[in-house]
């Protein structure tokens, strides 16, 4: 049997041209930025009008990635990049650290991970990978559990003024970084098999209340939302109130599953019946 080879090449390679381009002589017009291709001109790239053009790249480039690995499936994990692990010590902030109660969360995190990992690794990195916000905290306990389990995980960074950096048990090219926060959230969702909530603030709120809000609307399908820590969650969110209020469905608080064990969390996500 013969393998077809892959078909000549018609047009230039854009790297070529790119390459060919910064070897040109420097002269007043070669020099000038209208002189640069376009894809490779950053000045022009970073320009209000292009705004669609770097949505449509956020999506692709991600998109591309994790296709060309083969992932199809994963485990989403939010929660606070505050809760640092135990064993450093408290940390700064009353609701950090082992000191502010919330501490117990980097190791169940880094747990479920690891369990959710050694599944993903029987599929060959496939299906139920861990996805996390790449960050500190639980961000870096579902990483740090993902590597300890010997398999990968994906982190999707975003460019914030502070706690946001990539941690170091991330799968280097499994790490990405967006700019828009839009791109990130569709990431996070595409391929999500399950949502696991730990504490956290107005960020995991956030990303909570998105996935509730598709899923309440029928605008995605209905997945395991598994929420770490019911006295938290019980305190923060009164569901009660908003039935009272008549602003949600009396079955509407059913969307959540509290846990309070790391396989407790995995029973309920390979329970689940298959879309």
């Amino acid at each position: 049997m013969t393998i077809p080879s892959e078909p000549q090449r018609r047009f230039p390679d854009a790297r070529e041209d790119v390459e060919k381009s910064d070897r040109v002589p420097g002269t007043p017009q070669t020099l000038h930025p209208s002189y640069r291709l376009a894809f490779s001109d950053a000045d022009f790239l970073t320009r209000d009008e292009l705004r669609p053009v770097r949505l449509q790249l956020e999506l692709l480039k991600t998109e591309m990635a994790l296709a060309e690995r083969g992932i199809a499936s994963t485990v989403v994990m939010f929660g606070s990049a505050r809760i640092h692990d135990p064993a450093d010590g408290p940390a700064d902030g009353p609701a950090a650290g082992p000191a502010g109660g919330l501490g117990r969360y980097y190791e169940e995190a880094r747990e479920f991970a690891r369990l959710c990992t050694l599944r993903a690794m029987a599929t060959g990195n496939r299906e139920g990978v861990v996805c996390t916000g790449g960050g500190p905290g639980i961000m870096e306990a579902g990483s740090r559990g993902a590597a300890e389990a010997g398999g990968v995980s994906i982190s999707l960074n975003i460019v914030l003024p502070h706690e946001q950096y990539p941690n170091v048990y991330g799968t280097p090219d499994l790490s990405f970084n967006f700019h828009y926060f839009a791109i990130r959230k569709m990431h996070f969702l595409m391929r999500a098999r399950a949502i696991a909530v730990f504490p956290g603030g107005f960020g995991t709120l956030d990303e909570l209340f998105e996935v509730l809000t598709l899923v309440q609307s029928g605008r995605m399908r209905r997945l395991p939302i598994l929420l770490f820590g019911e006295p938290f969650w019980e305190k923060v969110i009164d569901w009660q109130a908003l039935v009272e209020a008549g602003t949600i469905a009396p079955e509407d608080p059913g969307l959540v599953t509290f846990v309070d064990t790391p396989a407790r969390a995995v029973e309920l996500i390979e329970a689940w019946p298959a879309p």
